[in-house]
């Protein structure tokens, strides 16, 4: 049985895209290629900074629900404490008009 896991891209927007794999290298690959999610497709390229060993499916698609219904602040604090602290996380800022 495949070992699953949730993660977090960030976009070239500076948004947040959460979803789970078995091969997260494979998987950023295909986002990056555009044939990943079509939420990523126009947000090229992608960065991986978070990942989160869950272990089967169905935990896995529960927790990516938790963390997509987080604030983008609580989903900062998760990838900073990972990162221990070295990775900042761009604030996303609003557009006028």
């Amino acid at each position: 049985m495949a070992e699953w896991y949730v993660y977090m891209l960030l976009c070239a927007d500076q948004s947040l895209y959460t979803g789970v794999a078995t091969d997260i290298d494979a998987r950023v690959a295909t986002h990056n290629a555009g044939k990943g999610a079509k939420y990523t497709r126009g947000r090229l390229p992608v960065k991986l900074v978070y990942q989160e060993k869950v272990g089967a499916r169905g935990a896995a698609l529960s927790r990516e629900h938790a963390i997509k219904r987080l604030r983008r602040t609580a989903k900062r604090q998760l990838i900073v404490r990972l990162n221990s602290g070295s990775m900042q996380v761009p604030r996303r800022t609003r557009k006028s008009g």
